[in-house]
């Protein structure tokens, strides 16, 4: 199955499903998904840990301050571990599914739930152990969700619920069940407040005061739920931003970077079909036929991965579009999808440069004891018609018109004339017309062959010739 179908699938999977698509199966088949996920989660996990530092550093300054006794220290130690397994939190994470980072995440919070739930030991007063949930330490769960939310996904934000409630439903009951109480408290209160029965049921040390802890965790899990809705929005924006990364790489295979730029921050669409003058330009390999039959596939698909490698970097390089490769050889335009002032000097400079290359490859390749490749070149400029085509299952960007069969039709007669590039006239007149084009060194060594017929065409053109 095609990365690309897997991908369709999984993104129908994400608009039909109430739980949604998981992240890690995608990042395993799309790249810019993956990275797109890979830097959510690090600056994501980085800021929830820098956080997290932040607010235990505040907690331990102000503890002191709150209560100044020796039993502080207990929850001194507390801060440290939780900075400490945040260190270890930042270590762990990752963008798939980790054991370690859910081992983690429980620790956070089985050691809240400890702390809040059992009295400090070093308390020099006894009290009831259902006096702890008198003492609203609750509200720092609060933290630690928040914190969450900057790390990790929505979908352990709802694990992350489920968790704190199984906790804290424990945690009372232990407390309910089995914890230390002092009779003699609540006697002395029911004698106090007996003529106000509520307040009495929210004084009451022995109390676990079940409807205020089932408050409690109602108010976190909406919490929750908000955040992970907002979790969820953060996700989706995550996967069009990795859409708009992979459009731009997918126009990065044809275009320069500078005219992908260009590109990106057009309103209008790229396929409007329209005419405009373009310079065209096709490269083949002359005898590449011959040289393959010699040549097993490997070596074949090698020679042109290079071959390919080296066109491609001249073409950008002269700002110029890859249309497409053909076989042994190229199609590329100069002019899409916007139109230059020296469209027609680049494709001239573009074609030198890739001649010099080839020269350049074919030392490099004698040296190995390779036989070296010539290549053949045609260039021609004139309107063309340039948009979309196709249906709407498989749309094409193509560039049509008797200039780009001219351009081909040059590159067959370099083998006639016994030469490695073939320019039309009209190309050559272009440049001498370019705006502030004082410059020529682009036409030197260019030589005049004069009027040449081509196959399919009426009226022969002027050639010249390198």
């Amino acid at each position: 199955m095609s990365d690309t179908l897997m991908v369709g699938r999984f993104r129908k999977r994400l608009s039909s499903r109430q739980g949604g698509m998981r992240e890690e199966d995608l990042a395993r088949v799309d790249r810019h998904v993956r990275e797109a996920l890979i830097e959510n989660k690090r600056s994501g996990l980085l800021l929830a840990v820098r956080a997290r530092w932040v607010a235990l550093a505040i907690i331990a300054v102000l503890m002191p301050l709150l209560d100044p006794s020796r039993e502080v220290l207990y929850y001194e130690f507390a801060v440290i571990l939780f900075a400490l397994i945040g260190w270890l939190q930042l270590r762990a994470g990752r963008v798939a599914q980790s054991r370690r980072e859910l081992l983690l995440i429980s620790c956070d919070l089985a050691l809240f739930t400890f702390f809040m739930s059992v009295p400090n030991p070093f308390r020099g007063e006894l009290w009831p152990t259902a006096f702890q949930f008198q003492r609203a330490e609750f509200s720092y769960f609060y933290v630690l969700l928040a914190v969450g939310a900057l790390a990790y996904s929505w979908r352990t934000l709802y694990a992350f619920g489920w968790w704190i409630l199984i906790l804290w439903a424990g945690a009372v009951t232990a407390v309910a069940m089995f914890g230390t109480e002092i009779p003699a408290l609540s006697e002395k209160a029911a004698v106090a407040f007996a003529d106000f029965p509520q307040i009495l049921a929210g004084i009451d040390p022995n109390d676990v005061n079940v409807q205020a802890r089932i408050q409690e965790i109602v108010v976190f899990l909406i919490v929750t739920g908000i955040l992970m809705v907002s979790g969820r929005r953060t996700n989706q924006l995550v996967f069009r931003q990795a859409d708009v990364a992979r459009e731009r790489a997918n126009l990065a295979r044809y275009f320069p970077p500078t005219i992908v730029d260009r590109m990106a921050e057009r309103d209008q669409p790229l396929g409007a079909v329209r005419s405009q003058e373009v310079a065209a330009m096709f490269v083949d390999i002359v005898g590449f036929t011959r040289m393959a039959e010699r040549r097993t596939p490997e070596e074949v698909v090698s020679l042109l991965r290079q071959f390919h490698a080296l066109l491609e970097a001249a073409v950008f390089d002269h700002q110029g579009t890859l249309d497409k490769f053909l076989g042994d050889g190229l199609m590329a335009t100069f002019g899409t999808p916007e139109p230059g002032p020296h469209d027609a000097g680049n494709a001239l400079r573009c074609g030198r440069a890739i001649l010099a290359e080839i020269d350049r490859w074919n030392r490099e390749r004698t040296k190995a004891g390779d036989e070296p490749i010539r290549v053949s070149v045609g260039l021609h400029f004139g309107p063309v018609v340039l948009g979309d085509l196709g249906s709407e299952r498989r749309l094409e960007y193509a560039v049509l018109g008797d200039t780009v069969n001219v351009a081909s039709r040059l590159e067959s007669l370099t083998r006639n004339l016994g030469v490695s590039m073939a320019v039309s006239d009209e190309l050559v007149t272009a440049i001498r017309h370019d705006a502030g084009a004082g410059d020529d060194t682009a036409l030197a060594d260019l030589r005049d062959s004069g009027q040449q017929s081509l196959r399919g065409r009426d009226e022969p053109i002027g050639v010249w010739t390198v």
